[in-house]
Parts: structure tokens; sequence; C-alpha cells
């Protein structure tokens, strides 16, 4: 029978040695999360701050078994901090990913300029967004987590969740097609669609 999350930070308090086993058990998850939002370099920092940080505060822990919307509710504050660098990080992995084609050259050097096109309306996008609603984006989609592990990692209700979710996955589609987010609102009889910018 595997021991639980909630009983190995229970006994860390008098042995805290034992803390080693939360970490072995979820150390890649949260540096797979960190990588995904900043890059590989900044993600070992992060997952070892997060461990630290957990370490240090291994007594507030108030969930049982699962500790992982904890840890990466840890993370995410961490990463904060990080917002500028995670914008660049990610609108360079989305253009490198978008523009891995097998097609002949002509496409493929038209994909990587469409790729690259996107990738900065997708990062300024989500540069854009509201710090939370970005948080919950991310920890949903790179972190893995259902709306009720981002619940416990962020300290927000459930209905916040889908909430910041919808908000988010609308701005990002109308930041991908904006002709086509605005059409779509006004066929449901309002306009919703963000006003053009500047840039």
């Amino acid at each position: 029978m595997t021991t639980h999350d909630g009983e190995i930070i229970r006994r860390s308090l008098e042995q805290p040695a034992a803390f080693a086993e939360l970490y072995d058990r979820h150390e890649r998850v949260i540096f797979r999360y960190a990588a995904r939002r900043l890059g590989a370099p900044k993600a070992d920092d992060i997952a070892s701050e997060t461990f630290l940080v957990a370490f240090t505060r291994r007594r507030d822990f108030t969930g049982s078994e699962d500790a992982r919307p904890w840890l990466l509710g840890i993370a995410t504050t961490l990463m904060r901090h990080q917002a500028r660098t995670e914008a660049k990080a990610w609108r360079g992995m989305l253009a490198s990913d978008l523009a891995r084609t097998d097609i002949d050259q002509i496409d493929a050097a038209d994909a990587r300029l469409d790729a690259k096109r996107l990738a900065g309306r997708l990062g300024k996008a989500l540069a854009r967004l509201p710090a939370g609603d970005r948080d919950t984006l991310l920890l949903h989609t790179f972190g893995e987590l259902d709306y009720e592990g981002i619940s416990q990692a962020l300290s927000i209700p459930v209905g916040t969740v889908r909430s910041r979710l919808n908000r988010a996955r609308r701005k990002l589609r109308a930041a991908i097609d904006p002709a086509s987010s605005q059409e779509k609102e006004q066929s449901h009889g309002r306009n919703l669609a963000p006003a053009p910018s500047a840039d």
C-alpha cells in the first residue's frame, strides 16, 4: 500500500528527512510545469525553490492524499515574478512547435512565417491576461490539473476556475483569429470581441 502525500508531510514534521520522499514523488511534475512556462534553464531553480518553500511551510499543508496542487500553487506563485520571461519563452516555444511542418520548402517557409505571426499574437495575448487568468490557464494546460486541483492550488472556488478558464480561452481564441471571434460574438447578438490593438 502506497503512503499518501499527507502522511509523508506529517511524518516529516518529526523526521525531516522523510520529506525527500515527497520530492522524489513530485519533482518531475513541478520541473515539467516550470519548464513549459519558463524554459528548462529556469525550471531547475523554480523546482528547487518550490520544494524549499514547501519544506519550510509543511506545517501549513491542509490537503490529504495529493500534494501536487499545493506544490504547483507554490511554483505558480514563484513564477509570477517571471512574467516577462515567461511570455517571451512561450512565444519562442510556440513558434518553434508550430514551425515544425513536413511539407515542401516554400510551404515550410510560409508556415514558419505564419507560426511566428501567430506566436507573436498569442504571446501578447497571454502576457495581457490578468495574472490569475494566466495562472489558471497554465495550471490546466501545463500543470495538467483539473478544476478541483486548480482550485486547491490557487485557493479559489471551482466556479472562479471555470470563469477564468473560459475568459482566458476566449481571449486567446480572439488573438488567434480576431475576425472569426468577432463574427461569433455578433452572431449571438452581442459584440464582445476585443478592440483592435494599437500594435
